[in-house]
């Protein structure tokens, strides 16, 4: 759930999974950014606001932008999300 994720990385546990504690490596998530675009780019409301919660937590590579991430809940919400 979201309030896991959000606990670990309180902790500082977001680069390692907060139940075993392994690494998480980029190769596992190879793609992933690119398919989430892909659907933001079709104006997917539910993309969008996913996008956008990546870009609060800096996943993927992304860098943590809070105002990327309210604009681009904000385009979700005006979308239907």
């Amino acid at each position: 759930c979201y309030g896991c994720g959000l606990a670990a990385q309180k902790r500082g546990l977001d680069k390692i999974c907060p139940f075993c504690r392994s690494p998480l490596l980029n190769e596992a998530f190879s793609g992933v950014l690119e398919k989430i675009q892909k659907r933001v780019d079709a104006r997917d409301p539910e993309s969008i606001c996913y996008h956008g919660s990546l870009h609060l937590i800096g996943a993927y590579g992304l860098d943590k932008d809070e105002s990327k991430a309210i604009e681009m809940w904000s385009e979700a919400a005006d979308l239907g999300s």
